[in-house]
């Protein structure tokens, strides 16, 4: 990964992980995504696992299930590890999940959450997926659409500011339109029995709610050094972020992104 980039700064810097952590809710999104796929003894991999939060309540769903993350990050999966030291079915790898060093056919659920939008060779990252995922196993990958790229009413110069970021992060691979691709991902793969799920993610109307605003003043700060590059100055990057957070707390304003959920069989 390019840590040059404004992606790969953001993904690096140890607060965008606690953000990130913050913004989830582990044993929810397990209860919602994954249990209908587990049972006793079951393996499960977590491409891109972060500090490993939403494997640990994968983890807790049955004592006989065996557990494995991996994160192109050694600090993310240091940090797994001692979070997890308690549980002997978890293991941690530093790898990149378009590479990955597991066999084939090593599990029967392999999830990814907000990882393929990072990722330089997406259709590489998929085919890894399936090709660990053992036959009549299933593949989940989720993934945004819009990244709180729709707005209305529409500020020209907050999308001027948008265009620029997102043109400059191109070239690092992230795609800020992932979501609607998954489907497509999904299926050059080879997986089976294809299941879309399409829901709200971001959704800011009117003004917004002041802790989501601190969330996203930690993240345009983190992004500040990069912002800079991209924008041209650091007077124009306080700018255009001061713009940006004073629109999403407007009383007449619209922000929303999707979020897209395909789970896919790996056939027999």
């Amino acid at each position: 990964m390019n840590k040059d980039s404004l992606n790969g700064y953001i993904m690096e810097d140890p607060r965008e992980a606690v953000r990130l952590e913050l913004k989830v809710d582990p044993e929810a999104w397990v209860q919602k995504y994954v249990t209908r796929h587990i049972r006793p003894g079951v393996e499960v991999l977590s491409v891109g696992c972060g500090p490993g939060v939403i494997l640990r309540a994968t983890s807790a769903l049955h004592p006989t299930i065996k557990a494995a993350g991996i994160d192109i990050s050694v600090d993310r999966i240091e940090e797994a590890i001692q979070r997890n030291r308690e549980n002997p079915h978890v293991k941690f790898v530093c790898g990149d999940a378009q590479a990955m060093q597991f066999p084939p056919d090593s599990f029967d659920l392999v999830f990814s959450r907000m990882l393929l939008q990072y990722l330089q060779e997406k259709e590489r990252a998929v085919a890894e997926m399936v090709r660990v995922c053992r036959p009549g196993g299933v593949v989940l990958l989720q993934d945004l659409d819009g990244q709180l790229l729709w707005h209305y009413p529409e500020d020209p110069l907050v999308q001027g500011m948008v265009g620029k970021v997102v043109a400059a992060l191109a070239a690092t691979g992230f795609d800020p339109f992932v979501g609607r691709k998954l489907f497509w991902l999904a299926r050059m793969a080879g997986l089976k029995n294809l299941n879309a799920q399409v829901e709200c993610y971001h959704l800011i109307v009117g003004e917004i709610d002041p802790l989501i605003l601190q969330q996203w003043e930690l993240k345009l700060e983190i992004a500040r050094p990069q912002l800079v590059r991209v924008l041209g100055s650091e007077g124009e990057a306080l700018q255009q972020t001061r713009r940006f957070l004073e629109y999403l707390s407007r009383p007449d304003t619209l922000t929303y992104s999707t979020m897209f959920t395909i789970t896919g069989e790996k056939p027999l």
